[in-house]
């Protein structure tokens, strides 16, 4: 039978994880556990990390992989990173599956970064030209780089993950635990509840959270959206379960 190796918990991986198994090949869902209670694909999971691309390299010589997608999240470049490497040493032919990213429409106000530090800069100079208040955000990028956007002068944070970030949490910084997918008006009223000036957030697309985009665009909001870091050189990018399928069943 046929073996494959799917990184990632995001929905395309679980999508491809169910396709697969459905066409008689047998997958193996790795899921790095940043995540408490994730959403489990069918068919075997492994959890936790493999120790860079040596491990991952060892891991799939050892389990006699035939093939590797990498479906994790958009802006898991490291992983991506390890995945390409691993895949040059062992001759496991890589695939990486990624949602498309979000466009910009008729009455957006974006203006797109190349990195959460740029970013933050972004939201430094607005409040440098604000006067009666801190800039008021909406943060969507994850607890894992609120360290970057905490230590901003004249900003105000509403931190929204799934899970909760390390602490301190500085007294600027509301966070807001929840997990999509979102509706339009919930994310109108919470973006009027908290009286936002401004959404912070990154470019990784799928309908889950697009509602936030709308609500900014009706409302008004300026929208800081940072952009997905490049893919390895030579790696090939699918965008669909299905295409993804295709490719790994050979």
């Amino acid at each position: 039978m046929r073996r494959v190796l799917i990184l990632g918990g995001t929905a395309e991986a679980r999508a491809l994880a169910a396709e697969l198994t459905g066409r008689g090949v047998h997958v193996v869902s790795s899921l790095a556990g940043r995540v408490s209670n994730p959403r489990l694909p069918v068919g075997e999971v492994r959890e936790g990390g493999f120790g860079g691309p040596d491990g991952l390299a060892a891991w799939l010589a050892a389990e006699r992989i035939d093939a590797l997608v990498d479906a994790t999240h958009p802006f898991a470049a490291r992983m991506t990173a390890s995945a390409a490497e691993a895949s040059a040493r062992t001759g496991v032919p890589l695939l990486v599956l990624r949602r498309p990213g979000w466009r910009e429409g008729p009455g957006d106000a974006w203006q797109r970064v190349p990195s959460l530090h740029a970013a933050a800069a972004r939201l430094t100079k607005a409040a440098s030209r604000q006067s009666g208040g801190p800039v008021r955000v909406f943060l969507t990028t994850g607890r894992r780089s609120l360290p970057v956007f905490t230590g901003l002068a004249g900003v105000w944070l509403l931190a929204r993950s799934v899970d909760p970030p390390e602490p301190p949490v500085p007294d600027n910084v509301h966070v807001l635990l929840d997990r999509g997918p979102y509706t339009v008006e919930g994310e109108r009223a919470l973006i009027g509840e908290h009286r936002l000036d401004v959404l912070a957030t990154k470019d990784s697309g799928g309908p889950m959270t697009t509602a936030k985009l709308v609500a900014a665009r009706e409302l008004g909001l300026a929208v800081i959206m940072v952009d997905r870091p490049p893919l390895p050189a030579d790696v090939r990018l699918v965008e669909t379960a299905v295409e993804a399928a295709a490719w790994a069943q050979g």
